[in-house]
């Protein structure tokens, strides 16, 4: 085949415009997988505090992920104020689990556990929501830089947020138990005659 002759199947083969040299586009940058952009996630958001066995309504807010360098943080504001509620980042030391359309974040403040809980509106945003506080506080330097004193971290975490837990049923159950023992009980006083 001479280099002056055109190969029959090259020459009917049209190529998309989109199939560029490398040459044609000097600084071209493919899009990256994940997008760098939070989208603002509308909760609202209870509290339990140390101590105390039940839940308090704050309000609605709206949690965003601030990202600066190489570290983030998720934000959760208030609607109607826009005050800062609660803020998490790398240094935050809790554990986030996912309940139903409910993100449970268990906060560990020197012995104590403050309970933080965003309720989504659908589970999309609580997965969303679920990942970025997972990601925004995971101690990625210090998992590098020190493997097992990252582990011993989280078994430390774990440990007091389910001692915490054991604390609160212990309570429960002792509460439910005097319940029960003044029902049984005779409050009557016995006979008392009425005042004429």
């Amino acid at each position: 085949m001479d280099a002056m002759e055109e190969d029959p199947i090259i020459a009917t083969t049209s190529f998309p415009e989109a199939v560029l040299d490398v040459q044609d586009t000097p600084s071209y940058v493919p899009p990256s997988p994940w997008p760098r952009e939070f989208r603002d996630v509308q909760v609202k958001v209870h509290i339990r505090r140390p101590e105390k066995d039940s839940w308090v309504y704050l309000g609605r807010a709206l949690v965003s992920q601030e990202i600066a360098g190489q570290s983030s943080r998720v934000v959760v504001r208030s609607m109607s104020s826009g005050k800062v509620m609660v803020s998490f980042g790398e240094l935050s030391d809790l554990q986030a689990e996912k309940r139903g359309n409910f993100v449970v974040i268990g906060s560990v403040e020197g012995s104590r556990v403050v309970s933080w809980s965003l309720n989504a509106l659908n589970n999309s945003d609580t997965l969303r929501l679920l990942a970025s506080i997972e990601l925004a506080c995971y101690r990625c330097r210090l998992a590098l830089v020190d493997p097992r004193s990252h582990t011993k971290t989280r078994r430390r975490i774990e440990r007091t947020i389910k001692d915490d837990k054991r604390r609160r049923h212990k309570r429960r159950k002792d509460q439910d138990a005097m319940i029960d023992a003044f029902s049984r009980q005779n409050l009557d006083g016995g006979d008392m005659e009425p005042n004429s």
